[in-house]
């Protein structure tokens, strides 16, 4: 079934509206932080620490929250971390200028930022057909790519337009916005996880040693993002002029390539089982990195970014299915918010990696970039019989 049929199921389109909207804070955080402390006159190390707090508060936090919602169901967990995020920016709106209570407010929103891509994932068997469960999380997938860039956009012109204080303001509206959609629909508030499964114990998701070689996999793939960020920033300042929009335009091309890429596949009809095919398209999507490691001029290196983006959204779109495959019974939720959580932290490490390498040469950031997700595919191909699911328990006669 399509792309058309699946928005017109019932609550497809309020759900994915309500969670793009609640998620797009996700996407602006990091550069508001860093222009409202800097228009306050905070010094670097300042934003540094508040943008770290919001990250490993975020990092932690997901998880949590996760577990939270498997034990006690969406629309509570959503409107209650909406609310307390909702506080965080306002701490840091009416106090960007204060060495205490910008890095407190940073860490409270990051802490309890609303769960709503582990809570979309979760609700989707519920809501689509079993046959459809992969177009909706390719439609998933390609969402997030457009986040990625209207998150900075947002900023960018929200700040422009009124201060980067208007900014952090809408953010905070825009989750507890979505969080009231997702939450006051009738698939959240009826849903509820199975019965914990006695084996997950207090690791719960992590018990599973199929879900955590797969998420050790997928943190290669955040890795390989982080790198290529700084990748193109630096590649942009050593072309000045030669790339209208610099490194903005590379990003731009990289994330529409991930949401047509994910729009493809997930208008495909696969044979391959779920687990051979996150591992094909993890080392797909290292294949589309390799060619950066040519760096050519500013035209070309414009394709080269397109084509490296076209594996990520794919992959992440095979791993939702994979992750509510492998998560132990009743821990769907928290499994997905570990996938966030090992992206981003891969994500993080990449990023700051790539930036110690940068002032060596572009040729070893872009072979950092593409080190990352080349080793999380090779991780999740040698492990590959480790990720298949496993086979429902024979009930006796």
């Amino acid at each position: 079934m399509g792309y058309a049929a699946l928005l017109r199921a019932p609550h497809v389109a309020r759900l994915l509206l309500g969670t793009l909207l609640g998620r797009l804070p996700a996407g602006m955080t990091a550069l508001v932080i860093a222009l409202a402390l800097r228009e306050a006159g905070a010094p670097y190390s300042r934003i540094g620490l508040a943008t770290a707090a919001y990250a490993i508060a975020a990092a932690v936090g997901g998880p949590v929250l996760g577990r939270i919602v498997d034990l006690t169901g969406q629309p509570r967990v959503l409107l209650a971390s909406a609310a307390l995020a909702g506080t965080g920016y306002a701490l840091l709106a009416l106090a960007p200028g204060s060495a205490l209570a910008a890095p407190l407010g940073a860490a409270v929103a990051g802490l309890c930022m609303p769960p709503l891509e582990p809570c979309l994932r979760s609700l989707w068997p519920d809501v689509v057909a079993e046959e459809q469960l992969d177009t909706a999380y390719a439609f998933d997938s390609a969402s997030q790519q457009v986040l990625y860039v209207a998150g900075p956009l947002a900023v960018a012109g929200i700040a422009g337009a009124l201060s980067p204080t208007a900014a952090l303001w809408t953010a905070a509206v825009l989750g507890l916005l979505g969080a009231l959609v997702v939450a006051g629909s009738a698939p959240a508030r009826a849903w509820q996880a199975p019965p914990r499964a006695a084996s997950a114990g207090l690791l719960g998701p992590l018990r599973s040693p199929g879900l955590v070689l797969l998420l050790l996999g997928l943190a290669g793939a955040g890795w390989a993002v982080g790198a290529q960020n700084v990748l193109f920033i630096a590649y942009a300042e050593q072309h000045p002029g030669g790339l209208p929009g610099g490194a903005g335009t590379l990003l731009a091309l990289a994330a529409l390539a991930g949401l047509l890429g994910a729009l493809v596949y997930g208008a495909a009809r696969w044979r391959a089982g779920t687990a051979t095919r996150t591992w094909v398209l993890a080392l797909g999507m290292a294949a589309c990195y390799l060619p950066l490691l040519l760096l050519p001029g500013p035209g070309p290196m414009a394709a080269l970014a397109f084509v490296s983006g076209l594996g990520l959204a794919p992959l992440l779109a095979a791993a939702f299915v994979l992750v509510a495959e492998l998560a132990p019974t009743g821990t769907v939720t928290e499994a997905f918010a570990w996938l966030v959580t090992l992206f981003a932290t891969g994500n993080a490490a990449g990023y700051a990696v790539s930036g110690a390498l940068v002032d060596t040469s572009l040729h070893a950031v872009a072979l950092c970039a593409t080190g990352g997700i080349t080793l999380g595919g090779l991780l999740l191909l040698t492990t590959r019989t480790r990720l298949r699911p496993p086979a429902p328990a024979l009930v006796p006669a």
